[in-house]
């Protein structure tokens, strides 16, 4: 268990956690970001084309097979 040791050594977890609180709403600084990181991939994977679609659309416009 020499890792352990190390890594209490690089991280200190002995203070009150950073929180985001709106309202009734509590959420530590951690989740906002990942919630936010959730949501720009979500956008993008809303906006962005899906691959190969432009040569889908390409022979289904020039009769060939999609």
């Amino acid at each position: 268990m020499i890792g352990g040791g190390v890594l209490a050594a690089v991280f200190n977890l002995n203070h009150p956690a950073h929180t985001v609180d709106w309202h009734f709403i509590h959420l530590s600084v951690a989740n906002v970001v990942v919630i936010g990181l959730m949501f720009v991939v979500f956008v993008l994977a809303i906006l962005l084309p899906f691959p190969g679609s432009a040569a889908r659309r390409a022979a289904r416009r020039d009769g060939g097979p999609s």
